[in-house]
């Protein structure tokens, strides 16, 4: 593939997929991760006890978390302006790793500047090697910057891969230290974060390949990606924030063992997140530059769908949960039954918030949702201070849940108010039930004769 300045060749996947065929393979590869981290967490919940995992969960959560809630918004700005802008991809691309660079360099900042004084009940070596694993936040920031920019070129097989290495790799070194019955919750937390190095040069190599970044034009590329990016940063944050500021706060509010049970309550839960987290993998690249009302249709029938199949899987998990918990986890963590409920009723309406924000993206009003978002999520904080401390587990479930029923009512009303389209059907029909069975007689008959 030859690129110039003058004349710009498109990169093409190497597999071009159909929009339901790329949704259920993200499914696919999601279900995978989830099985994945789900035997991560039985051997370390299990090898660990409550205590030994809540310090786990300490050490292993900082990186992440700072370095998706200080993205700027690159993620989506990346695929909005690769999308629309096809013959600057090379510029762009650069750009964007530079400031994904920048902003790791600032998480890696805040952490081990605010860690000693957010969690000093975990004593000094915990603290230190939390600050140690901050170091990290680069892996992170430039994997959500590079699975962006490949998702742009329709390359999800490719994103796809990124996402299953790493929890393999992890999954690889927890079982050989649970077979050599060395396992510690420092050892473990290595086995989390070192291997986020061999995917993290592989996406890399792609990118370099799709792309050929090049360092011209920074400043006019850089102003361009953080003027969308800033403005959806908000959706960024608030995806960041559903997904790890409960366990942010709860870490400095709950003991070691009380932590370590929440944590495995809520991995359970998140195990709902696939098929709301594909559905969006896909749609907002597809739905760029499309008629506003075919956004909300495609909008609208997305959410309908990822919400019926997440429903479906959460009843089980409510009807099994004490069971699942007991026999996966151990008889210690069976107390997280009741905030287990909690928490699969709001990622399920978390997940249905989050496909039906994309509508506001795709048609350039990120700012909108963004605001819509921030109000819902800044319930979360105060509600956690005032029920957590109170009632435990329980209430920083229902603090959660009560703040993602908030940002899904706004983003609703969103619809007509900004975006001038009526609100979306989110409640699945007789007509999308056949349609879902159809979609995937289709894709089994296309992968039977592929």
């Amino acid at each position: 593939m030859t690129i110039s300045a003058s004349k710009i060749t498109t990169p093409q996947p190497q597999r071009k997929l159909s929009s339901a065929a790329a949704v259920a393979q993200s499914v696919g590869a999601k279900l995978l991760i989830l099985m994945v981290n789900a035997a991560t967490g039985i051997l370390t919940a299990r090898t660990l006890a409550p205590e030994g995992r809540g310090i786990l969960a300490t050490l292993i959560l900082w990186p992440i978390f700072l370095a998706s809630a200080l993205t700027l918004g690159l993620p989506s700005s990346l695929t909005y302006q690769l999308r629309s802008r096809e013959e600057e991809h090379s510029s762009l691309m650069a750009s964007g790793l530079l400031i994904s660079l920048v902003t790791s360099l600032l998480a890696i900042v805040v952490g081990v500047l605010f860690l000693p004084y957010w969690i000093p009940q975990y004593g000094a070596e915990t603290i230190f090697w939390a600050r140690i694993f901050v170091i990290s936040a680069p892996l992170q920031s430039l994997g959500l910057a590079g699975r962006a920019a490949l998702e742009s070129r329709g390359n999800f097989v490719a994103s796809n891969k990124m996402l299953v290495a790493s929890p393999l790799l992890t999954l690889v070194c927890l079982v050989v230290l649970r077979l050599t019955h060395t396992m510690t919750p420092l050892r473990a937390a290595f086995s989390y974060v070192v291997v986020g190095v061999v995917p993290t040069f592989w996406m890399l190599a792609l990118l370099w390949k799709a792309f050929h970044p090049r360092f011209v034009h920074v400043f006019v590329s850089c102003r361009m990606l953080l003027s969308y990016g800033i403005r959806s940063y908000g959706i960024d944050l608030c995806g960041t924030m559903a997904l790890y500021v409960d366990q942010a706060l709860v870490v400095r509010l709950l003991s070691p063992e009380s932590f370590g049970i929440y944590v495995v309550a809520l991995s359970l839960s998140r195990m709902l997140n696939a098929f709301h987290l594909s559905v969006v993998m896909v749609l907002f690249p597809r739905a760029v530059a499309q008629e506003p009302d075919a956004v909300r249709e495609m909008t609208s029938r997305s959410t309908r769908l990822s919400t019926l199949l997440t429903a479906a899987a959460g009843t089980c998990i409510i009807i099994l949960g004490p069971q699942a918990l007991t026999l996966l986890y151990g008889a210690q963590y069976r107390s997280a039954t009741q905030v287990l409920r909690v928490l699969v009723l709001e990622v399920i309406l978390a997940g249905a918030t989050t496909v039906l924000s994309q509508a506001f993206m795709a048609l350039g009003r990120p700012g909108v949702i963004t605001f819509l978002q921030i109000v819902g999520l800044l319930l979360t904080v105060p509600m956690l201070l005032l029920l957590a401390p109170k009632y435990g587990l329980l209430g920083a479930g229902i603090a959660l849940l009560l703040s993602t029923t908030t940002r899904f009512l706004l983003v609703m009303v969103g619809f007509p108010i900004f975006l001038k389209l009526p609100m979306p059907r989110v409640v699945a029909t007789a007509e999308d039930i056949r349609y879902l069975i159809a979609l995937f007689s289709r894709i089994l008959r296309r992968e039977a004769h592929a």
